[in-house]
C-alpha cells in the first residue's frame, strides 16, 4: 500500500492507501469506544471495558461477519499498519504505567499486603497450570505445553494496576484500609507478572535448542541490570535541572521519549518485547520533582486517548467468538472464569483471614484482585502471536478478563459500604455559634489549586482567636478531578490514611506549594492545617467533602466560590461545575457551610500574625445565618490585628408600613427572639476597643446599598445566606447566584465596587429543611407591624 491517494476525483479510491485508511480507522474505534464508555458509565465500568468491548464488536465476531464491512475498513493488508500504531501506542502506554509504580513503596510495602499479593499470584498460577493441562487435551492439541503453563499461569494470576487504581477512585476507596492493601498487593502483582511474563515469552521462542530460552533470559536480565545502573543517575541529573513553574526544557522530554524507544528496541532484539523495555524504563525513572509530571502530561493524551484504543481493535480482529461452539467449548469457557475467579478470590481471602482482616473487607478485596484489563490483554496477545494460544482459547481468556472486570465494581458497591460505617458518629458542634464560645472550633478548608491557597491561609489566621480558647482545627481538602486522563492513577501515590498528610514527596508542582505554605503557616502561628485530598469526579465530589466534614466533627466548610477575580476587579467563571458542587454541599452538609468570594485577602501570600491588621464588617438584618456570621466575626475579632465593624439594619417606619400579604409564623417569631438574646449576649462579650456596632435604619434597597458601600474598603464581609428580619423584606428575591444570598450577590455584582473578600454563611438547623428555610425567610417581613 502507498502512504496518500491523489483524491477520488482522479480516480482513486482512498480506502486504498494507507494513511487516509488509517484515519478513518481510527476516527471509527474513537466514535465507537467514547459511545460504549458512555453507555457503560451509569454501571460505573472503567474505560477499558469498553475498549475492550469495542474492539470485539469491530472484529469477526459481530461488525465482522459483514465479510464487504471488514475487507473495506479492516482489509488484511492494513493490519501491519494498524498493530505497528497499536504498539507503538502501547509502548508509550506501558512506559507510563512503570512510571506509576514507585520502587520504593513496594519496599514500604506491609506484611499483610506482601502476604495477600504472593497468594495472589501463587494460587491462581498453580491453578491456570491445572487447566492448561485440559486444554493441552481438548482444544489446545498441538500447542507447546511448557508455554502454555505458563501464559495460562500468568493470565489467571495477573491483577491490573491502573484498572484497579480507576475503580478505587470511583468507588471512593482509596483512602480506606482495603484500598490502601489493595493497591499495595496490584503493585507487587504487576511486577512479578512482568517477571513471569517475561519467562513466559522465553519460553514460547521458535528456537529449537533450549540453550535460546536461557539466553534470552540471561541477556534480560543483563539489560535490567544495565538500565538500573545507567537510567536513574541520568535521569535523576534532568529533573534537578526542572525547577518548579518552569516549562521542562524540550530537549530533555526528547531524550525520554528516544529511550524510551531504544530500550523497546533492544529488548525486541532480545526476543522478549518491546513493551518489557518501555516499560522498565518507567519503573526505573525518578518520581520526585516536576519532571515525572511534564511527561505524563505531554505523552497521555496522544497516547491514551487515541493511540491506545487501537491496540483494543488490533485485540478485537483477533477475536472471534464464533469458535467457541459446542458443549465443551462453553464447558471450557465456564471452567476458565470459575477457576480464574476461585483462584484469586479464595486465595486472597485466606490470606486475609489469616492477617485477621474482618471477613467482609476480606471478601472485598478478594473482588478487587480480581480484576483484568490491559495487562491481561497484553498476554494473550502476544500469546496468540507466539502461537502458544490458539484462536478458541484466544476468545475464551479475552471473555473471561471482561467478565472478572466487569463484575468487581457491582459486586464491591454491594458488600463494602464503608461510608454509611464512617456516619454513624455523632458530634455536638455542627455550627460556630454556640453556649460554650470557648471550645475548640473546627474548620474544613477546600481548594482547587494554590491559587485558593493564600487567603484561605489568611482567612484561617483571622480564626484562630486568642489563646484563651481550646484552639483551632483546620483541615485543608485539596478537592481533584477524577478524570480519564492517565496522571489520575499518579494521585493514588498521594493517598494516605485519612487524617494524615496525605503529600511526602510530590509530583505536582501545585501540591508542593501546597506543602511549602502550610509548613510556613505551621511555623509562623500556633495552628496546625491537616491536608488531605479528594479525588472524585465532579458529579460526587461534594461526597467526599461532606463526609470527610463529618468524619472530622468541623463546625464550618469553607468553599472557593466558582469565579476569581480578574486584573480588571470583575469576577469571571473559572469552572461551571465548581458551583454544582457548592450548590450540592449547601444542600447535604451536616454543619454550617461558608463560601468564600477570593479578592485576594491580605495579598497573594501569608500575611505573619505580627502583622495582620484587617478590618471586617457583618451585615446584620437577622436569622440563623446571619447569627452564624457575627459569631465567627467576633471570634475573628479577638485576634490583636482585626477590627470587627457590625452594622444592625432595621426597618424604618416606611419599609414597616409596607402592606406585606404574607402568615406570621411561630418560627419567623422564634427566630426574632434568638437574634434579640444574642445580640444582647455578644454586646456584652465584644471587646469594645476592637469592635465597633452600628445600628442603621433603611427604608429601602438602595439604602442599604448606600450603607454598604461606606464599608467597601474593608478586608473582608461576613454575611449570611439567607438573611431574615423587617430590614430583609427590602432585599431582591431573585438574584444571580441564589448560593451566595441577596447580600452576597450585592457585594459581588458588576455595579458594587469593592476590594474586600466575601464570606456567605450558612448556618446548620438540622430541624428545618433548605427549602423551609427559604420560604420562612420571606415570611419574617411581616413581623415587625405590630411591634
Amino acid at each position: 500500500m502507498k502512504a496518500t491517494s491523489n483524491g477520488v476525483f482522479q480516480g482513486e479510491n482512498p480506502l486504498d492507501y494507507a494513511l487516509p485508511l488509517a484515519i478513518l480507522q481510527i476516527v471509527l474505534v474513537l466514535l465507537l469506544t467514547r459511545l460504549l464508555a458512555f453507555l457503560l458509565k451509569p454501571l460505573r465500568q472503567p474505560r477499558v471495558i469498553a475498549e475492550i468491548i469495542g474492539g470485539i464488536l469491530l472484529g469477526p465476531s459481530a461488525l465482522g461477519r459483514n465479510t464487504r464491512y471488514l475487507n473495506m475498513i479492516f482489509p488484511a493488508k492494513s493490519l501491519t499498519v494498524l498493530d505497528t500504531l497499536a504498539n507503538l501506542g502501547l509502548l508509550f502506554f506501558l512506559f507510563l504505567v512503570g512510571l506509576e509504580l514507585d520502587p520504593r513503596s513496594l519496599r514500604r510495602t506491609g506484611k499483610k499486603a506482601l502476604g495477600i499479593a504472593l497468594m495472589g499470584i501463587t494460587l491462581p498460577f498453580a491453578i491456570g497450570v491445572g487447566v492448561s493441562f485440559v486444554l493441552c487435551n481438548t482444544i489446545a492439541q498441538g500447542v507447546k505445553q511448557g508455554p502454555l503453563l505458563v501464559f495460562m499461569g500468568v493470565a489467571l494470576s495477573i491483577t491490573a494496576f491502573p484498572v484497579l487504581a480507576r475503580i478505587l477512585a470511583e468507588l471512593k476507596l482509596l483512602t480506606t484500609d482495603v484500598g490502601r492493601m489493595a493497591m499495595s498487593a496490584a503493585a507487587v502483582n504487576d511486577i512479578a507478572a512482568w517477571i513471569l511474563l517475561a519467562l513466559a515469552i522465553a519460553l514460547s521462542g521458535s528456537g529449537h535448542s533450549p540453550l535460546t530460552s536461557l539466553w534470552v533470559l540471561l541477556s534480560g536480565s543483563g539489560f535490567i541490570i544495565c538500565c538500573a545502573v545507567i537510567i536513574p543517575p541520568v535521569f535523576k541529573w534532568m529533573a534537578r535541572r526542572c525547577l518548579e513553574g518552569e516549562p521542562v526544557n524540550e530537549m530533555y522530554v526528547c531524550a525520554t521519549l528516544g529511550t524510551v524507544l531504544a530500550a523497546g528496541f533492544c529488548t525486541d532484539a532480545i526476543g522478549i518485547h518491546a513493551l518489557f523495555g518501555a516499560f522498565v524504563v518507567g519503573v526505573l525513572m525518578p518520581k520526585d520533582g516536576p519532571f515525572a509530571g511534564a511527561l505524563v502530561e505531554k505523552v497521555q493524551d496522544l497516547v491514551s486517548g487515541l493511540l491506545l484504543p487501537l491496540y483494543f481493535v488490533s485485540s478485537g480482529l483477533k477475536t472471534n467468538i464464533a469458535t467457541i461452539q459446542g458443549a465443551q467449548s462453553w464447558g471450557l469457557l465456564v471452567l476458565i472464569i470459575t477457576t480464574a475467579c476461585f483462584g484469586k478470590i479464595v486465595g486472597t481471602v485466606a490470606v486475609s483471614l489469616l492477617c485477621r482482616v474482618p471477613f467482609r473487607e476480606a471478601l472485598t478485596l478478594g473482588f478487587l484482585m480480581n480484576t483484568k484489563g490491559l495487562v491481561e490483554l497484553i498476554v494473550l496477545n502476544i500469546g496468540k502471536d507466539r502461537k502458544v494460544l490458539n484462536d478458541q482459547t484466544f476468545a475464551i481468556c479475552v471473555l473471561m478478563a471482561i467478565f472478572t472486570t466487569f463484575i468487581t465494581t457491582p459486586i464491591v458497591v454491594a458488600i463494602y459500604k464503608p461510608a454509611k460505617k464512617a456516619l454513624k458518629g455523632e458530634y455536638k458542634y455542627r455550627t460556630i455559634e454556640r453556649k460554650d464560645t470557648n471550645s475548640q472550633l473546627r474548620i474544613l478548608t477546600c481548594f482547587h489549586s494554590y491559587m485558593n491557597i493564600p487567603t484561605m491561609i489568611n482567612v484561617i489566621e483571622a480564626s484562630r482567636g486568642t489563646e484563651k480558647r481550646q484552639g483551632l482545627g483546620v483541615y485543608a481538602l485539596h478537592l481533584m478531578e477524577l478524570s480519564e486522563r492517565t496522571s489520575s492513577i499518579l494521585m493514588v501515590h498521594k493517598a494516605r490514611k485519612n487524617g494524615l498528610p496525605f503529600w511526602n514527596k510530590l509530583q505536582q508542582s501545585d501540591s508542593n506549594q501546597v506543602v511549602v505554605a502550610f509548613e510556613a503557616f505551621r511555623q509562623l502561628s500556633h495552628v496546625v492545617i491537616r491536608p488531605m485530598t479528594a479525588i472524585s469526579a465532579m458529579h460526587n465530589i461534594h461526597e467526599d467533602i461532606c463526609t470527610t466534614a463529618e468524619r472530622k466533627r468541623v463546625a464550618m466548610i469553607i468553599l472557593p466560590f466558582h469565579k476569581h477575580q480578574r486584573l480588571d476587579g470583575s469576577l469571571e467563571t473559572t469552572r461551571t461545575e465548581f458551583r454544582g458542587v457548592n450548590k450540592r454541599v449547601l444542600d447535604e452538609a451536616k454543619c454550617s457551610v461558608g463560601i468564600l468570594v477570593d479578592r485576594g485577602l491580605g495579598g497573594g501570600s501569608h500575611v505573619s500574625a505580627s502583622n495582620v491588621s484587617s478590618s471586617i464588617s457583618v451585615l446584620f438584618f437577622g436569622g440563623n445565618d446571619d447569627r452564624e456570621a457575627l459569631a465567627y466575626g467576633s471570634r475573628m475579632a479577638e485576634h490583636p490585628g482585626i477590627s470587627l465593624t457590625v452594622i444592625l439594619f432595621t426597618a424604618g417606619t416606611e419599609l414597616v408600613g409596607q402592606e406585606v400579604k404574607l402568615d406570621i409564623t411561630e418560627e419567623a417569631y422564634t427566630s426574632t427572639q434568638s437574634d434579640e438574646r444574642f445580640l444582647a449576649e455578644w454586646k456584652k462579650r465584644s471587646d469594645e476597643k476592637s469592635v465597633k456596632f452600628e445600628n442603621r435604619v433603611v427604608n429601602s434597597y438602595k439604602e442599604i446599598v448606600e450603607a454598604v458601600k461606606e464599608l467597601s474598603r474593608c478586608n473582608l464581609f461576613l454575611v449570611g445566606q439567607m438573611a431574615t428580619g423587617p430590614a430583609a423584606a427590602a432585599l431582591p428575591g431573585n438574584v444571580e447566584c441564589p448560593e451566595l444570598g441577596p447580600v452576597g450577590n450585592l457585594l459581588t455584582c458588576h455595579g458594587f465596587t469593592t476590594s474586600a473578600s466575601v464570606l456567605v454563611v450558612k448556618q446548620y438547623n438540622s430541624s428545618t429543611s433548605v427549602a423551609h428555610a427559604q420560604t420562612s425567610s420571606t415570611k419574617v417581613g411581616e413581623l415587625c407591624l405590630d411591634q
